[in-house]
Parts: structure tokens; C-alpha cells; sequence
């Protein structure tokens, strides 16, 4: 899960550091993947026990809120 939210932010950096918005969109896209992964991760570690009711729907929220930002951002390309 570290690994799936650290890199949202490092593929929206790279991207950031691209020399086309085409370039950064892409990367955009990558990082909406990794959401998506940090999102299952957050379902499977709540199916499993790992972490209660409240503690998944305050983190599923948050990356909810994270990926729409994404896309508004994208979407402003």
C-alpha cells in the first residue's frame, strides 16, 4: 500500500516534467492506476481484517477525493 500511494505523486511529478501535456497526461493516467491499486488494496485489507469499517471508509475517501483530483487536472489539459 506504501508503495501503490507514493506512486500517485511520483508519476504526476514525472509527468510534471515532461516536455507535452500529451506526456503529461500519461503519466496522469498511470497515476490513476496506482489509485486504482490502492483501492483494491484498501477493499482486500478490509475483507481480511487488517483494518476496521471506519479506518477503510476514511481511506477509501480520501483516495476517491485524490482521484478526482486527478481527473479534473487531466481534464483541464
Amino acid at each position: 500500500m506504501r508503495r501503490s500511494s507514493s506512486s500517485v505523486p511520483t508519476n504526476i511529478a514525472e509527468g510534471c516534467g515532461r516536455n507535452s501535456n500529451a506526456q503529461l497526461a500519461n503519466f496522469l493516467q498511470i497515476g490513476t492506476g496506482s489509485c486504482s491499486e490502492l483501492q483494491y488494496q484498501l477493499i482486500l485489507s478490509k475483507d481480511l481484517s487488517y483494518i476496521d469499517e471506519a479506518v477503510f471508509n476514511e481511506l477509501h475517501s480520501d483516495v476517491t477525493g485524490i482521484r478526482k483530483m486527478i481527473f479534473g487536472y487531466w481534464e483541464k489539459l
